[in-house]
C-alpha cells in the first residue's frame, strides 16, 4: 500500500474510532484515549488533523460524506411539486438525524463552553441552513411559500423545527418513535410554510 493510501486509511480509522467512542462516552473524551483505541500515538492525531478541533470538524464532515447528504439533498431539490420537494428535503435530513444523534447531542451539550465543539457543530449547521435556504428560495420561486414568510425566515424556521435538539426532545423526552416524529415535523412545516 502506498504511503498516501496508508495515511488515508489511518485517518479513516481515527475518525471511525472517534465516532464510536464519542457516541458511547461523550465528546469530551481525550485524544490520548482515541489514539490508544486506534493503536497510534496522540501525536499521530495531530499530524492528521492539526488539533482536537480539526478532528471534530473532520468527524462531522465524514458523517455527512458517508451518508452522501449533499447528493441526496440535491436530488430532493429536483422534485417538481413544491410540497413533495419540501417533504423530500426534510426526509433526507430527518433520516440522517438518528444516525448522528449520539455524537451531535454531545457536541451541542459542549458547544457553549468548548470552542472546538462549537466550531465543529457550526460547520455542519451552516451547511444545513444553506440547504434549507436553497429549498426556501425554490419554494418562493414556485409561488408555493406562504406570503407571510421570507425565504430567510422560512429557512430559519425549518432549521429550528427539524433540529437535532427538537428531534431529541420528541424521541428522548416525549417517547415518540422516529417515524412519528419525522412525520409530525414534516406535516407541521408543510402546513406552516406552504401557501394554501
Amino acid at each position: 500500500m502506498s504511503k498516501n493510501g496508508k495515511s488515508e486509511r489511518t485517518r479513516h480509522d481515527i475518525l471511525d474510532t472517534a465516532w464510536t467512542l464519542i457516541a458511547r462516552r461523550g465528546a469530551d473524551i481525550s485524544l490520548s484515549e482515541i489514539a490508544a483505541a486506534v493503536g497510534i500515538t496522540r501525536q499521530s492525531i495531530y499530524v492528521h488533523f492539526g488539533s482536537r478541533g480539526g478532528l471534530l470538524v473532520a468527524l462531522v464532515r465524514r458523517a455527512d460524506e458517508r451518508a452522501d447528504i449533499e447528493k441526496k439533498f440535491v436530488g430532493a431539490l429536483a422534485t417538481k411539486d413544491a410540497k413533495e420537494r419540501l417533504e423530500a428535503c426534510l426526509d433526507v435530513w430527518l433520516r440522517f438525524v438518528p444516525e448522528i444523534y449520539p455524537v451531535a447531542r454531545d457536541l451541542i451539550r459542549l458547544r457553549h463552553g468548548d470552542a472546538e465543539a462549537a466550531t465543529a457543530w457550526e460547520d455542519r449547521m451552516t451547511d444545513l441552513r444553506g440547504m434549507f435556504s436553497t429549498l426556501a428560495l425554490s419554494l418562493r420561486a414556485d409561488h408555493a411559500l406562504a406570503a407571510h414568510w421570507t425565504p430567510a425566515r422560512a429557512a430559519d424556521f425549518m432549521w429550528a423545527s427539524s433540529s437535532v435538539e427538537s428531534w431529541g426532545l420528541l424521541i428522548q423526552d416525549c417517547g415518540w418513535n422516529p417515524s412519528k416524529a419525522a412525520k409530525s415535523i414534516k406535516y407541521a412545516l408543510s402546513r406552516s410554510l406552504l401557501a394554501d
